[in-house]
């Protein structure tokens, strides 16, 4: 059974960082690629980060760059979002999600697979 778990969400001062993880389980990581998304109420769900874990490729909106790096762990089939210099409309779910197409993809209907989220609340 494929599972993604993500943890790390919480609330926090504008400026501030968090960590979250994204563990996954039941399928083989290398051949995936992993993405990170947000939903705000009201919103769309929106792609934050990427990562194809075979070769390393990442993908970044530019209105995030700098602020947000994604980063992965294979023996712990987990991918990590650090993000840094939060700003109250980084309020969101964020969700991970993988794709067996191994390459980095910001549609969030490409991805098959999807963790419940995790709430991460900036405050100002």
């Amino acid at each position: 059974e494929v599972q993604l778990v993500e943890s790390g969400g919480g609330l926090v001062q504008s400026g501030g960082s968090l960590r979250l993880s994204c563990a996954a389980s039941g399928f083989i990581f290398d051949d995936y690629a992993i993405g990170w998304f947000r939903q705000a109420p009201g919103k769309e769900r929106e792609a934050v980060s990427c990562i194809n874990i075979g070769d390393d490729t990442t993908f970044y909106p530019d209105s995030l760059r700098g602020r947000f790096t994604i980063s992965r762990d294979n023996a712990k089939n987990t991918v990590y979002l650090q993000m840094n210099s939060l700003k109250p409309e980084d309020t969101a779910v964020y969700y991970c999600a993988a794709n067996p197409n191994r390459v980095v993809l910001r549609i969030a209907s490409l991805y098959d697979y999807w963790g419940q989220g995790t709430q991460v609340t900036v405050s100002s």
